[in-house]
């Protein structure tokens, strides 16, 4: 019902009592119907009160405690309300009106234990508080949003509602304040129980994408985040003054490319996805620790590429890419990726984040891995997909393409623990 035209019949209502009253004395007479009618003046001045006070001139703001979070988290929120007006106010139910991406829960770890029933992390938030406002011209509420998933999540107003003492009249009105809750994909440790990729035939293999050959020192660096204790010079540290490292050969000759399957499938479900997006960016800290280059190729509903060069500004952007990312698109990604592939560095390493594989991505993968100088592929499974995989698993290995299988114990681990097939 329009809101005027509830406040009229409110008003016409509380004037029908009066009146009752006003011919209830009249007719009956004597002190007690007389009484009724007085004491029913102050009550009738409050309800015409109430009626004009007007609820959508209040002033609302909304603070988090941190508007940049992890996934997982949990934020507080603090909506402040303020008035002009120091009018009575009996009780007032302050309902914050929550967006559709924040009706699921991110338990970190926890969650994958659900990749094959990912509707029982669907939750159905609401976040109402009673106030009793009294003539506090200023009065907040508090309340906490827990495990907030990975996205941007827009929240866009505020829902009020109020009446006076006798519950006669209510109101209500909803306030459009419009905030933005930035919640980044987690950065998981990583451990890599078998060797990974080999940068030739017949070279060195890397474990634990170590991806610098230490036998061969070329030359000598600054020494940067993420470098081993036994890689500084002494010599030339004592005579520069500064601390100085090793440069080795493979360091500056290996490119790593990561991409992300972010089309949208039958087979994939909101957790699987989550997965997927969370072993990318934890791969991107992971390796970005070696120095050495990595880029990001996603494809889905559009495809973006962060080209394979050091760029310190490029971290964010990957990180608030990876924030935005949900799944999409009309065609498979084996297709788009037979489009895509001419944007692969000839000689770069490869490394393919999917959740189906089939007889298309096997393909793809073969014309990939002629062009690259190694392909290995990361796939999150469901317990569902497990037997459905194999075929296809044992097609990879026969070419020559590495697969690596992370199911759902490998993931809830901390760190995530990767095991070669």
């Amino acid at each position: 019902m329009n809101a005027h035209v509830r406040m009229i019949l409110n008003g016409l209502f509380v004037v029908f009592l009066f009146l009752l009253l006003f011919s209830y004395a009249m007719f009956q007479g004597g002190f007690v119907s007389w009484f009724l009618f007085f004491g029913f003046i102050p009550i009738f001045c409050y309800q015409i009160g109430f009626l004009l006070h007007p609820i959508k001139n209040w002033k609302m703001t909304r603070k988090f405690s941190r508007s940049v979070v992890g996934a997982g988290e949990s934020v507080s929120v603090t909506i402040t309300i303020r008035r002009k007006l120091a009018f009575p106010l009996y009780y007032c139910i302050c309902e914050e009106v929550i967006p559709s991406s924040l009706r699921k829960l991110d338990n970190k770890n926890d969650k994958y234990r659900y990749m094959d029933n990912p509707d029982k992390l669907t939750i159905s938030r609401t976040l109402k508080k009673v106030i009793f406002p009294a003539f506090r011209q200023e009065f907040s509420f508090t309340y906490q949003l827990e495990h907030v998933p990975r996205g941007e999540h827009y929240l866009n107003a505020v829902r009020i509602r109020t009446g006076d003492f006798f519950g006669l009249v209510k109101k209500e009105h909803v306030f459009q304040l419009a905030d933005v809750l930035v919640v980044y994909p987690n950065a998981r440790p990583m451990v890599f129980k078998e060797q990974i990729i080999s940068f030739e035939q017949g070279a060195t293999t890397s474990s634990a994408l170590q991806l610098n050959n230490t036998n061969v020192a070329t030359g000598i660096r600054e020494y940067m985040p993420g470098d081993r204790f036994s890689w500084i010079d002494w010599k030339q540290t004592a005579r520069k003054n500064t601390v100085m490292t090793k440069e080795f050969e493979q360091e500056k000759s290996t490119d790593i490319l990561l991409v992300l399957d972010g089309c949208s499938d039958e087979h994939l479900n909101d957790v699987t996805f989550e997965g997927m997006v969370e072993v990318t960016f934890s791969l991107m800290e992971h390796v970005k620790k070696q120095s050495t280059q990595i880029g990001l190729l996603t494809v889905g509903a559009s495809t973006v590429y962060f080209p394979i060069h050091h760029d310190p500004l490029k971290s964010d952007m990957v990180r608030q890419h990876l924030t935005r990312m949900k799944p999409g698109g009309n065609q498979s990604f084996s297709l788009q990726m037979q489009r895509e592939r001419m944007k692969i560095a000839s000689g770069s390493v490869i490394l393919i984040i999917t959740s189906h594989i089939d007889n298309n991505f096997n393909e793809m993968a073969k014309k990939v891995n002629q062009r690259s100088k190694r392909v290995i592929v990361l796939l999150i499974q469901s317990p569902k997909e497990k037997s459905l995989n194999q075929h296809y698993i044992h097609q990879l290995q026969f070419e020559g393409i590495r697969i690596h299988v992370l199911s759902q114990q490998q993931l809830m681990k901390n760190p995530i623990e990767v095991k070669g097939k």
